[in-house]
């Protein structure tokens, strides 16, 4: 069994630990209102597990006449609780401990009055009480600080006040319920309800069960029962975990007995402290479970990044300086395997105006492209987060927007600038176009010498020549531009894909890298939460 409680203690301070760094991570993520609650939980466990774990704490709460102080004196041995017709009669809350050794850090963080505090020791050990509690029955109960609190329902509200203190910071309550009121809504509603959790560490008591004849008891057991599992709290039967149900009568004794061994059992184990601890933090993680937990799988797809580099490649018109690039290199191959003579004729005739008009201006990224093209990565990498983390996303992104159309606007600009290779190829063309040239030239020369001087030349010699030269130039620059259709091709779309890359690598620098440190800092708090919530 030690080694047992080891094992849950040691789990408990695993998970404690976890929501500890779970808390830092998200402090600066989410609003300070939805983790107070967690803080003060480990503030109190904190607080707990530095006082004595030998001791458990036991409270019996309950409304006002359902018996409480007699459960109390009953199960003490003593008159300690004043019990008559006056309600509220616990205006204090009494405390009886079975050892005191080490027991006075816990009563003062509980806040009992010293003049309210009883330990055994300090009293007649010699009396006799009652139902068999000293001798070894006694010593079962050893470490056991027993507390009679305040009416719940009690008209004072400072009563009130003290029974929803005394609640959050004791190991086990022990709810002592009468006949008339134990399906009263308030009790249901304001505190076995929200305690649903803490089933391991509940006993109910159904006090005064002498006023029932036997076959009532056992509906109004079973009618108890009923509303437990009404509540989410789990009934403990035949030795399966959860809250125990007893009937008792502090009256007549009936079931005293059965009570003080259910409480003996939990004093026993000396777990009921950490369990209970441990409820709590059930609790806190299923309070905190819509802040960390969302409605399925996240993260950026390859999709989403794919369509988000598409879009800032549509907003620096890549498409469009790739066809720009493939007309530049066809109209460079022009120049350089044209005909020469035409492009003698062409300089002759001075410069040909650009119905498009020069681009004086350097273009520029769209910005409103660009900025919906990060609004939907953005969102695509938010679907699926817990608000706060969601917004944590999309904030990274604008922020890392920023730059972004500058950055895209470097990037076009060194595009343009990039130099056109020119092929090999170009080289042999125009040097052929020279030949060719001269060919005509020599062709049109000897003609007219063949006709002015008679010579000896034949005259389809330089004819030939001529024809060969004057109609080569046009065939061959017609070659080139056939044959160079695939280069330009090429060229526009290695232009494009620059374009491309260069947008996509922007993007990926300024947004996605942004995006992608909240995502992994999302993951970080998402693996802490659950071993928090002990998964």
């Amino acid at each position: 069994m030690r080694a047992a409680v080891g094992n849950s203690g040691d789990l408990l301070q695993q998970r404690v630990d976890a929501l500890g760094e779970l808390l830092g991570l998200s402090r600066s993520r989410v609003e300070a209102e939805a983790l107070a609650d967690a803080g003060v939980l480990l503030d109190r466990v904190a607080e707990r597990r530095r006082l004595s774990l030998s001791h458990t704490v036991v409270a019996l709460a309950g409304a006002t006449g359902s018996g409480k102080s007699s459960l109390f004196n009953a199960l003490t041995g003593l008159e300690l609780a004043e019990v008559g017709v006056r309600r509220p009669t616990t205006a204090s809350p009494l405390a009886y401990v079975w050892d005191a050794h080490g027991a006075e850090p816990l009563l003062d963080r509980l806040g009992i009055p010293h003049e309210t505090r009883f330990a055994r020791r300090s009293l007649l050990d010699g009396v006799h009480t009652r139902l068999g509690m000293d001798g070894a029955g006694s010593d079962a109960m050893e470490g056991l600080v027993l507390l009679d609190l305040p009416d719940h329902d009690s008209a004072a509200f400072g009563h009130r006040h003290q029974v929803d203190r005394l609640l959050e910071l004791v190991d086990v309550v022990v709810w002592v319920l009468d006949p008339e009121k134990y399906a009263d809504a308030v009790l249901h509603e304001r505190y076995l309800r929200p305690m649903a959790g803490h089933a391991d560490v509940t006993l109910v008591v159904l006090n005064q069960v002498d006023r029932l004849p036997a076959y009532a008891a056992e509906q109004v057991l079973d009618d108890l029962r009923r509303l437990l599992d009404e509540d989410g709290i789990a009934v403990g039967e035949h030795g399966e975990a959860g809250a125990v149900v007893l009937a008792a009568s502090a009256l007549t004794g009936e079931g005293i007995a059965e009570v003080r061994a259910a409480i003996g059992q939990l004093v026993a184990e000396r777990g009921a402290a950490n369990r209970r601890l441990a409820a709590d933090v059930d609790r806190a993680a299923a309070r905190l479970r819509p802040v960390y937990v969302g409605d399925r799988a996240v993260g950026l797809t390859d999709v989403a990044w794919e369509a988000f580099a598409d879009r800032l490649a549509d907003a620096v018109g890549a498409s469009a300086l790739g066809q720009a690039a493939e007309q530049e290199w066809h109209t460079a191959a022009a120049k350089v395997c044209g005909v020469p003579w035409s492009r003698l004729l062409a300089r002759h005739r001075g410069p040909v105006a650009d119905t498009a008009g020069p681009l004086d201006e350097p273009l520029l990224a769209a910005r409103p492209v660009v900025a919906e093209a990060v609004r939907e990565v953005a969102d695509a990498a938010a679907d699926g987060l817990p608000e706060p983390w969601a917004l944590a996303v999309c904030d990274a992104a604008q922020r890392g927007a920023r730059d972004l159309p500058e950055a895209l606007d470097e990037a076009v600009a060194r595009a343009e600038e990039a130099e056109l290779e020119r092929p090999w190829w170009w080289s042999m063309a125009a040097m052929a176009q020279r030949t060719l040239l001269v060919l005509a030239v020599a062709g049109t020369l000897g003609l007219v010498a063949s006709a002015v001087w008679a010579s000896g030349i034949p005259p389809w010699i330089p004819l030939l020549a001529l024809a060969v030269g004057a109609l080569g130039g046009p065939v061959l620059a017609w070659l080139c531009r056939v044959g160079g259709r695939g280069a330009a091709r090429r060229f526009g779309r290695c232009t494009e894909a620059r374009l491309r890359a260069a947008a996509a690598e922007c993007g990926q620098a300024l947004v996605l890298e942004a995006m992608s440190a909240e995502l992994l800092r999302y993951r970080e708090v998402r693996e802490r939460y659950g071993v928090v919530a002990g998964r």
